[in-house]
């Protein structure tokens, strides 16, 4: 038999005490990839050991160390959301907006298949409940080794606790970023619950912001008056970002594309300007882009999104309305019924999956490919003796994850889409594509390419002398893409064959063509709603 205090006691011990370090600080463990990050020490793990030495009740100390075990997987669950979150979308995790963590398995289930998806999260969550018993066991173990040797321990445990403090004094770091004496429990939730706090101080804001508009008392007599007469089109395209057009292994296929476009554009005698807005989202969550440029309002998180679209705030679907504008929404990605899209932009007809006629295939997220997008709403908005439309239609073909991609066909040969039915079987699968963070960087491309492709044969095929399009990026995509720290630029270009157009935004000073370079204006995309409509107002 093998006395407690033997080796193995001794063995059970030292796993107890690497576990107390370990665990705490595992994301940054991981994150930093050097054995050196080990060497540290987390505040928390010192004080439950202190405590629990005080504590002469054993259900007491059972007690203290599963409240321990709570508070560091809470931590972990915390600070493994954020560093998911600002890798896939740039922003941290908001503890208020549970909802993104749902949109979040979204974008992971189309990347990789529902089935993986769902393994990842159930492993996920065993590991959670793992390291909870883990780090309780630990430190029950580490008071069990205290209290055999108290004086020992106590001297131990001073050490160490004044090691902790003179080296959080110091900043001490053996690897960059990671200080040797830290409290990562403390710093994940007390980030989390900041983060918490100041979306609830901007929701408490928010009434004022949207009371303060004087654009919502202008009469629709004074409204878009150098527009009238014209279709107006806002055109989303799906992750169109900075890295699409400027000095990446991809863009260089998207620079042609555009090339190509914009001459054929000056060659059907189409004018346009182009420059860069700042997309209060990153990697995904479109809708915080769309309601930024609607209200001209930092719509920057969901649960400020929900109360904005609950909010009586002035759209640029609403001036268009007020002015005489038919408006139209056209989300072809939509399947379930969008009930704010009357409630809140007050569009007078809604487009979605279900009700644009397409029968054929589908190409990853996008349920419908931009082509047939495009000659649906010119068949059913345009092509016949029409009121003005004002329409926002978000093309999807370049959403993540990038596969299959969808190719052109004849304009007279779309149809109700069953034309493409071959096609998803002539592209490479997402499952194959996303092996590699280059081939993913290239079907991103590759989309942005089918989507630019498919606006500039649309313009070239019904050539029209009345149309007004606005076309944008929503955010750039995905890290994998876009790489770490990247920024929110995103194009934006206004195409008309008239020059009363460009008159009336010559004080924007935007670039001529579609490819704006780095000299070419910036404005935060909450800017441009203010912007147009006094541009396009009667004092022009």
């Amino acid at each position: 038999m093998i006395r407690r205090g033997g080796p193995r006691g001794t063995t059970s011990l030292v796993v107890a005490i690497v576990l107390m370090i370990v665990i705490p600080f595992a994301p940054s463990i991981i994150a930093a990839g050097s054995a050196l990050s080990i060497v540290r020490f987390p505040i928390e793990s010192l004080i439950v050991v202190v405590l629990l030495s005080l504590v002469p009740w054993r259900a007491a100390r059972v007690a203290i160390s599963a409240v321990y075990g709570v508070v560091v997987v809470v931590a972990l669950a915390l600070g493994g959301l954020d560093a998911a979150f600002e890798y896939a979308l740039d922003i941290h995790f908001d503890p208020t907006d549970l909802p993104q963590v749902n949109d979040g398995f979204g974008v992971v289930q189309d990347s990789i298949g529902r089935p993986a998806a769902i393994l990842i999260v159930v492993l996920l969550a065993i590991v959670a409940v793992v390291a909870g018993l883990a780090v309780t066991w630990a430190a029950l173990r580490v008071d069990a080794g205290v209290r055999r040797n108290a004086t020992r321990a106590g001297v131990v445990t001073s050490a160490i606790t004044a090691v902790w403090a003179v080296t959080a004094l110091a900043g001490a770091q053996l690897v960059a970023g990671d200080p040797v004496a830290g409290a990562p429990s403390v710093t994940a939730i007390s980030a989390a619950a900041s983060r918490a706090s100041a979306s609830e101080t901007a929701a408490q804001r928010l009434p004022e912001e949207v009371k303060a508009d004087p654009y919502a008392k202008v009469p629709s007599s004074d409204l878009l008056t150098s527009l009238r007469g014209k279709d107006v089109v806002i055109a989303f395209i799906e992750s169109y970002g900075q890295v699409a057009v400027q000095n990446t292994s991809f863009s260089g296929g998207v620079d042609k594309v555009l090339r190509n476009g914009q001459s054929q554009l000056a060659s059907d005698g189409y004018l346009d300007q182009s420059a860069w807005l700042t997309s209060p989202t990153f990697g995904g969550l479109s809708w915080l882009a769309h309601s930024t440029l609607q209200t001209g309002l930092w719509v920057n998180k969901a649960p400020l999104y929900s109360d904005v679209i609950r909010s009586k705030r002035f759209t640029l679907s609403d001036a268009f309305a007020n002015a005489g504008w038919r408006t139209v929404s056209d989300v072809p990605s939509d399947t379930q019924p969008w009930s704010f899209g009357t409630s809140f932009y007050h569009y007078d007809t809604l487009y979605d999956t279900h009700n644009v006629g397409y029968q054929g295939p589908q190409f990853g997220y996008a349920k419908v490919p931009d082509q047939y997008t495009w000659q649906y709403f010119y068949d059913h908005e345009l092509a016949k003796p029409h009121k003005p439309v004002m329409a926002e239609i978000d093309f999807v073909s370049s959403h993540t994850p990038w596969a299959p991609l969808p190719q052109l066909v004849p304009w007279a040969k779309v149809g109700n889409g069953s034309v493409y039915d071959p096609q998803p079987a002539e592209s490479e699968s997402s499952d194959k594509v996303w092996e590699n963070p280059a081939t993913v960087q290239q079907f991103y491309g590759q989309s942005v390419q089918y989507s630019l492709q498919s606006m500039f044969s649309f313009l070239h095929t019904y050539n029209d002398p009345n149309l007004v399009l606005i076309v944008l990026g929503d955010h750039q995509p995905a890290t994998i893409v876009s790489g770490k720290g990247a920024n929110h630029q995103v194009p934006i270009s206004i195409i008309s064959k008239d020059p009363k157009v460009f008159t009336a935004i010559s004080g924007w000073n935007w670039q001529s063509g579609d490819q704006p370079t780095g000299r070419a204006p910036l404005w935060r995309m909450d800017a441009f709603r203010d912007r147009f409509l006094t541009a396009f107002d009667k004092k022009r």
